[in-house]
């Protein structure tokens, strides 16, 4: 779907609500087809990213787990390391 959504579930420290609401956002733009709607969309579009917020938030409270939570910064150093080997460093690519 949205490469730009991240996992949110079982982190420490927890996703934050500014977190889940901007998950929220990229759902309904990808939904809609909209990054940003129009006047006479603006209302409908705006409810939408608040009840997927509630919904994501309700859900995230509800899982869960016997996993020990994830630590941010690890899988944060593992994605740019994944990045690094897809895209190449900015380095080899300066040279």
């Amino acid at each position: 779907m949205c490469r730009s959504i991240k996992t949110l579930y079982n982190f420490e420290p927890p996703a934050t609500e500014q977190e889940i609401r901007s998950a929220a956002l990229q759902f309904v733009r990808k939904l809609s087809g909209f990054s940003v709607p129009s006047r006479a969309n603006e209302e409908a579009f705006e409810r939408a990213v608040e009840e997927v917020t509630a919904s994501a938030s309700r859900l995230l409270e509800s899982l869960v787990t016997t996993a020990a939570p994830r630590d941010r910064e690890v899988e944060a150093e593992r994605a740019r390391a994944r990045n690094a080997v897809r895209f190449g460093s900015a380095l080899t690519q300066e040279e």
